[in-house]
């Protein structure tokens, strides 16, 4: 059973190489894709209530690292000389908690064991790609069922009343 308070650990250079459309993306715009893949995230995050982390590898780039929020989901840079394997092992120790399950999406078959031994549940590249399209399609489904029905006030109230708040609407009470 999901809880709000579970959390998705994403190896975003992962997730990028793994899914197709993001991984034809990168090949012509690395910042584009990785902005796509935190709109998706945010959407899952949004309709699943878990709270994202997604973490990019930039132990080869010099410096301290960084982490923000963009679009509500967090991301982490990972430190010089830290890999974001090391880090999403350490978010998922620091996460863990009794009443909260931990997420890690990765295909990398040895950061899955690593942290599955953690007591984290994993998940591929592909089963988060396709429970996103999911959630995208009961999204849709639950827009086009309520698309056709309007919820108008008007219907449902007396004559006498509609006719008050029409004169307050111009300007006559």
């Amino acid at each position: 059973m999901r809880r709000r308070d579970d959390v998705l650990l994403v190896d975003g250079y992962n997730m990028i190489g793994a899914w197709p459309m993001l991984s034809k993306l990168s090949d012509i715009d690395l910042e584009d894709a990785r902005d796509r893949l935190l709109e998706m995230l945010a959407d899952y995050q949004g309709f699943t209530g878990m709270k994202v982390i997604v973490v990019f590898d930039a132990h080869q780039v010099p410096g301290v690292g960084k982490t923000f929020k963009q679009h509500r989901i967090t991301v982490v840079f990972t430190k010089e000389k830290e890999t974001a394997d090391a880090c999403i092992e350490r978010l998922a120790s620091e996460l863990r908690l009794r009443s909260r399950n931990i997420h890690v999406a990765t295909s990398d078959m040895a950061e899955q064991a690593v942290t599955f031994g953690q007591g984290a549940l994993r998940k591929s590249a592909r089963e988060l790609l396709i429970e996103i399209q999911q959630n995208r399609k009961a999204i849709e489904r639950k827009v086009e069922q309520s698309s056709g029905v309007r919820n108008e006030l008007d219907g449902n109230l007396s004559m006498d009343v509609r006719m008050k708040l029409e004169k307050w609407r111009r300007g006559q009470m």
